[in-house]
């Protein structure tokens, strides 16, 4: 099992010079072992507020903890054993030669020992389907093996804790959901996932919590079906809530809180009011 953090934001403030407030007074606790997406529309803090978990950013005003530990002291390096993060842009992350050796640095560069290095590397090459292209430059490849290693990269870290901002974006279906699945999998094992997405049906299919943050603030806390019984709420976010739900919304007038996620629960609870209805 990973053994993963509690991470917290205790009323954090944050500001990019010459701009508007990107976060105001957020408080947020992240619970070891959960799957949390970050929701809300462009420049509403997402991506602020995750890169405060691992450093990259600071608060202004308020702190940051990792199991009651505020990380103000802590450099980069230190949190990033906690706490890795895949940038929206694979192009921000790629940088070495190879692909062998863009998926080895991150392990090494945690001091592990060689064995392990490779193994981790192997493990990850082979979870992501990118052995074939082991030996070519990344920079070279298409954008979805581009964006392929990018999250194999931080796969192969093993953190306690990793941040997906927008992982799926270019990427079809089947590729979006390998990718997901493969992070989905590191959670159950005890690791802790947060989200960023526009996706609401991959919201869905593996958010256990849901965060909305409108104007730098955070607006709505919630499972995805807490969420998703809010129409209003989220007409007001501007998210476009998964097709499934708009049918039972329409079509199975009890939804509300209990309104389904999937085509399967969907199926499951029309037939059960066709019953009912005799």
């Amino acid at each position: 099992m990973i053994a993963a953090p509690r991470l917290a934001l205790h009323s954090v403030g944050f500001s990019y010079p010459n701009q508007l407030p990107a976060l105001r007074d957020v408080s947020l606790a992240i619970e070891p072992g959960e799957f949390l997406a970050l929701l809300g529309p462009n420049g509403s803090g997402k991506s602020t507020l995750a890169m405060h978990l691992n450093g990259l950013l600071r608060p202004a005003a308020g702190q940051v903890t990792h199991d009651g530990e505020d990380i103000a002291s802590f450099s980069v390096g230190v949190l990033a054993r906690q706490v890795a993060y895949l940038f929206q842009n694979p192009d921000h992350m790629i940088f070495c030669e190879t692909v062998r050796e863009e998926l080895a640095f991150g392990p090494r560069s945690l001091g592990l020992e060689e064995g392990e290095v490779a193994e981790r590397t192997e493990a990850a090459l082979d979870a992501f389907g990118l052995a074939a292209v082991a030996q070519r430059q990344p920079a070279g490849l298409g954008f979805g093996a581009r964006r392929a290693v990018s999250a194999a990269a931080v796969f192969a870290m093993g953190t306690p804790v990793v941040v997906l901002d927008e992982p799926t974006t270019g990427l079809d279906q089947g590729a979006a959901t390998r990718l997901l699945d493969l992070f989905k999998d590191r959670q159950r094992q005890g690791g802790t996932v947060v989200l960023i997405t526009h996706d609401m049906q991959l919201v869905a299919r593996y958010a256990q919590r849901c965060v909305l943050l409108e104007g730098g603030a955070v607006s709505a806390v919630g499972s995805p079906q807490d969420l998703f019984g809010q129409a209003e709420l989220l007409r007001r976010a501007g998210i476009l809530e998964p097709p499934v739900v708009a049918l039972a919304r329409d079509l199975i007038p009890s939804g509300g809180a209990g309104i389904p996620l999937s085509p399967e629960e969907f199926c499951r609870a029309f037939r059960e009011q066709v019953a009912q209805r005799g």
